[in-house]
Parts: C-alpha cells; sequence; structure tokens
C-alpha cells in the first residue's frame, strides 16, 4: 500500500468500518500539488451519492500557495470516481439507517490521487469504551507474556 498523505485516524474511533474501497478523485491541477505537498485535511469529510455520481464533501485540500487564479475553494464537493456497480451497491447500502461513507486516508497509486473510503456505521459512547477496555487488557496480556517469556515474575 502507498504511503497516505492524509489518515483519518478518528474514524476508526467514531464509526465501525465494515466495508472499504478505493476511488479516484476528481482534481484540479493545483490541489494535485497541493496533496503532494500533504496539505489536506479528512476529519469533518463524507461521501454521498446523488444521482448515480459520488461526491466527496467537507475534505479541507488547503490552497496551492505558488497557485493564483487557478486555486479553487478548500472544501468544495469533488466527484469520486467508481464503477457503476460500486455505486447501487453503496446507494442501497446509504439508504439503510445509520450507514455512511467515511474517508479514511487519501493517497497517490502510480500517479492518481485515491481516497479510501469505509462504509461505517456510527459507534455509540458506551462502544467506544468497551473498545479501549479490550484494547487495554490485550496490552496487558501481550506484557505479562512478555515478562514471562524472560523468564521474570508475573
Amino acid at each position: 500500500m502507498p504511503d497516505a498523505v492524509a489518515t483519518n485516524r478518528k474514524a476508526r474511533h467514531e464509526y465501525s468500518i465494515e466495508d472499504t474501497l478505493e476511488a479516484g478523485i476528481v482534481l484540479t491541477g493545483t490541489e494535485v500539488k497541493s496533496l503532494r505537498a500533504g496539505h489536506c485535511s479528512l476529519q469533518e469529510g463524507y461521501a454521498i451519492v446523488r444521482d448515480g455520481e459520488a461526491f466527496l464533501k467537507g475534505v479541507h485540500i488547503a490552497p496551492y500557495e505558488q497557485g493564483s487564479y487557478t486555486n479553487v475553494d478548500s472544501v468544495r464537493d469533488r466527484k469520486l470516481l467508481l464503477h457503476a456497480q460500486e455505486l447501487r451497491r453503496l446507494s442501497t447500502k446509504l439508504k439503510e439507517r445509520g450507514y455512511t461513507l467515511v474517508p479514511l486516508k487519501v493517497y497517490f497509486l502510480r500517479g492518481h490521487a485515491k481516497v479510501e473510503l469505509g462504509l461505517a456505521k456510527g459507534k455509540k459512547l458506551y462502544d467506544k469504551r468497551h473498545q479501549l477496555r479490550e484494547q487495554d487488557e490485550k496490552r496487558k496480556v501481550e506484557e505479562a507474556m512478555k515478562r514471562f517469556a524472560r523468564g521474570e515474575r508475573v
């Protein structure tokens, strides 16, 4: 997997990701240059399917510093490139209650800007607490196993 330009680390905490897919993004030249410089934020971003097309909304790509009149709005809607069957499958899933499409990361693959989208369902507060508790317990068990393997007292 190529190096990510931007990642949405908060998404996996806020949502339970059920499926991921890769989509191309339609960008202008100055947006591509700004992305290559790493000026992108996915925190408020989400994707929608409207009229048989997918759009990425709320993703902030900072204006390119050397660009002039060619710069565009930094949080404009950007079209996503997906196959028709993927769009149909996503639109039926998004009509179900509680599902949303969140951008997980943006990266370049063979010169093309791509976004990894996650089909997600929002977590409740108790789900987040449960997940943190499980991670903490798992970390303690692994630590104890390492100490036992070294011959230390547990």
